[in-house]
């Protein structure tokens, strides 16, 4: 490897206004099945809130003070976000880059790879704050949030799809098909929602497990949110804000390299 492509390796992605054109180009397509691509990410969620939370729920005492809706209503804004961003991140990533070779035909015009794949992270996170917002609203019209500081929880939802944008672009970057991204569901995203207090308080965790949750990122995107929608300040708020920035950053640097290896080489 010649010196100048080592640095260029090494180098931070540089963004530029193209990556919005990029994000524009993605959002003109979703917007002619917008309404189906919104209920479809919509139900799997709401089946959880709804099901757990009333069935469940019914059978348990308050969990950390309040209904046990309530306190599944915040980690299911997060687990909605994730899977989003994530879903957006592969399966439509995947069909640009591979399949249709869309990003190919970008690569054309005077637009660098590191604005293709920041418009894709931009779009999936986007795609992600959409989903989050959506139960949000869902959850405060059934009158389970009532304090004005629910709504900061927002940023949090788009730097929560950032994370998780970015990890579903490493994935993308180096899946032979779209049977490879079932690995990352059933061995990552899914132990992550049952480690990341989603469904119950991390404390009720083995010592071991909890040690492993406070290293995932959607364990801060929850510590976040769900003060949030109860009314509170959530504490060590840079800790885990901090966190998810720079979960998002450094995948998104590694997604960068490996794309460039894939599509460049």
């Amino acid at each position: 490897m010649s010196l100048s492509l080592a640095i260029k390796q090494l180098a931070f992605p540089q963004f530029s206004a193209r990556a919005f054109a990029v994000w524009q180009r993605n959002f003109l397509v979703w917007k002619k099945l917008a309404i189906p691509s919104l209920l479809g990410n919509l139900a799997d969620p709401m089946i959880y809130l709804f099901g757990l939370g009333y069935g469940l729920g019914s059978l348990l005492p308050q969990v950390a003070g309040v209904p046990y809706i309530a306190f599944l209503a915040s980690g299911t804004v997060c687990a909605a976000a994730m899977n989003a961003a994530s879903f957006e991140a592969l399966y439509s990533a995947y069909s640009r880059m591979a399949i249709q070779r869309t990003w190919e035909a970008i690569l054309y015009a005077p637009v660098a790879l590191d604005d293709v794949l920041a418009g894709e992270w931009l779009w999936a996170a986007s795609k992600a704050t959409l989903s989050g917002s959506a139960i949000l609203l869902v959850v405060t019209l059934l009158g389970f949030v009532t304090s004005p500081l629910a709504w900061w929880a927002l940023p949090v939802i788009f730097l929560t799809g950032l994370a998780f944008s970015a990890l579903g672009l490493i994935i993308t970057a180096l899946a032979p098909g779209y049977e490879f991204f079932m690995y990352y569901f059933t061995l990552v995203l899914t132990p992550m929602v049952l480690l990341c207090g989603v469904f119950f308080p991390v404390a009720q965790l083995p010592a071991l497990a909890q040690a492993i949750s406070a290293w995932l990122p959607l364990t801060h995107a929850v510590a976040l949110v769900r003060p949030l929608l109860f009314g509170q300040v959530p504490p060590d708020i840079a800790l885990h804000a901090g966190a998810l920035m720079m979960i998002a950053l450094a995948a998104f640097w590694i997604a960068l390299r490996l794309t460039e290896r894939r599509l460049l080489k």
